[in-house]
């Protein structure tokens, strides 16, 4: 088991590194969700879309994190059709809330823990809800993720762990 020190990042806009590293997790992000949607319901259900986001803004930074968020989807819509261009402006909100939430509370504890990600996972869930309510009307098409998408939430949750605290823990 590793025993060295969680290395966080605040990669600044004016790097370089910034945007490698965002282009490998909006790649992350679009081969994840490719994978996801083989299933029936892969992507409301997995919620793949957000998962590189969380990895990224929380290791790398918020800025890493908000480009990863706003990329990934774009892109994803663009090349697949998915997120329809319908739930784009909500799937938008959502990433970028995830993105800033996971750069605060990485900034402000220094390390991923279960508690921390997940209290990152139900801050950037519970605010986008109430934002979806808010573009869409649809008090039940806001709560989608919460009716069917809390395998996702929970693949964030120790998935992001994982792969923060194990994969890329030195890097």
């Amino acid at each position: 088991m590793n025993t060295g020190i969680l290395r966080l990042h605040a990669l600044e806009y004016h790097q370089t590194k910034t945007y490698g590293v965002a282009a490998l997790f909006v790649a992350g992000n679009i081969v994840f969700p490719q994978l996801c949607h083989l299933a029936r319901l892969g992507g409301p259900t997995w919620l793949p879309i957000y998962f590189f986001t969380l990895v990224a803004a929380y290791k790398y930074g918020w800025r890493v994190g908000l480009l990863t968020a706003v990329a990934s989807p774009l892109v994803n819509s663009a090349l697949f059709g998915m997120p329809a261009v319908a739930v784009l402006p909500a799937v938008l909100l959502k990433s970028a809330l995830l993105a800033g939430a996971a750069g605060v509370a990485a900034a402000r504890f220094r390390r991923a823990t279960l508690p921390v990600l997940l209290g990152v996972i139900l801050a950037y869930q519970v605010a986008g809800t109430l934002g979806e309510w808010w573009l869409t009307g649809s008090f039940y098409a806001a709560t989608q993720d919460f009716r069917i998408g809390l395998p996702g939430m929970l693949v964030q949750l120790l998935g992001g762990w994982w792969f923060i605290n194990r994969l890329i823990r030195s890097l």
